[in-house]
């Protein structure tokens, strides 16, 4: 399929300085929530890895679109995944100091998003099929990416549960930018390729694979946690947590699919991206950063 028309909501995608001073986080910064934690950790381990490979896959799509707005928005994107990144990886180090041994996850989930989703050294057709297969599946992520986002922005159980501020706001603002720059990996996706079998196939597989990598994750962080408060049986703390809002329901996994493949969806259709910008405009890390 040919490039389509790129349709954009006008607004500039720019990366922004974030200055987040993490030293006074405790082990379970959610109060009585460790399992809760541990899967808000997860962006932590999980996340810079695979932000960095969206970003090599959209850094390889760039020579391919011609559309300048779409190009500047692409370039946007990596440099806010870029600075994601950055930040998550100053809050794992936090982690560590604390004791939680997270080094031998993150190696495991870089190495398995190096053997899965690189670009295998291929040439010619191979690469050009293998680009956009990437780009399906990341445009599936980006979307759940983007709906949690704007359940992070809207949820106000983390501020009743008395969430560390710091944490509080770093998950906002990313949140934030990923509901801001929803639609680039999708719109990059379309404009390369743009088949429906591919882009369901790959949304199947980001879906499962989210929500598989979501829950060992966790359980594995909590099973290094070295705390003596943090409880037991933690896939009933999961699921209790996710029931109370605490953390977003993991039935989103299954109920956005349709959404997503509905002929002639956009991300766009998610809604307004108020939330976002309001707060991103007020964020403590970003006002920080121009001080």
């Amino acid at each position: 399929m040919g490039p389509d028309a790129y349709v954009d909501q006008a607004h500039a995608i720019n990366a922004r300085a974030v200055d987040f001073d993490f030293t006074t986080v405790p082990m379970h910064y959610i109060p009585g929530e460790a399992m809760a934690t541990h899967i808000i950790n997860v962006m932590h381990l999980v996340l810079p890895e695979g932000e960095r490979a969206m970003a090599q896959a959209l850094a390889e799509a760039l020579p391919l679109i011609d559309d300048e707005r779409l190009r500047e928005e692409v370039r946007g994107f990596i440099g806010q995944e870029s600075m994601h990144a950055n930040s998550h990886e100053k809050a794992r180090r936090q982690l560590e100091r604390l004791g939680l041994e997270v080094g031998p996850m993150v190696e495991r989930v870089a190495w398995l998003i190096d053997r899965v989703l690189g670009d295998h050294g291929l040439t010619g057709r191979a690469k050009h099929e293998w680009l956009c297969e990437r780009l399906a599946l990341f445009a599936g992520m980006e979307h759940y990416t983007a709906v949690i986002g704007e359940w992070l922005l809207t949820n106000d159980k983390l501020d009743a549960k008395g969430m560390h501020p710091a944490m509080l706001d770093l998950i906002r603002w990313h949140g934030a930018e990923e509901v801001e720059h929803r639609n680039v990996v999708y719109d990059a996706y379309m404009y390369v390729d743009g088949g429906y079998a591919r882009k369901a196939r790959q949304a199947l597989i980001a879906s499962s694979g989210l929500l598989v990598l979501f829950v060992i994750s966790g359980g594995y962080l909590f099973s290094k946690d070295p705390s003596r408060n943090k409880g037991r049986f933690w896939p009933l703390q999961l699921a209790s947590a996710s029931v109370r809002g605490v953390v977003p329901s993991l039935t989103t996994f299954f109920t956005e699919i349709p959404r997503y493949l509905r002929p002639g969806f956009h991300p766009s259709q998610l809604g307004p991206m108020d939330n976002a910008l309001r707060y991103l405009a007020q964020s403590p890390a970003a006002r920080a950063s121009d001080a």
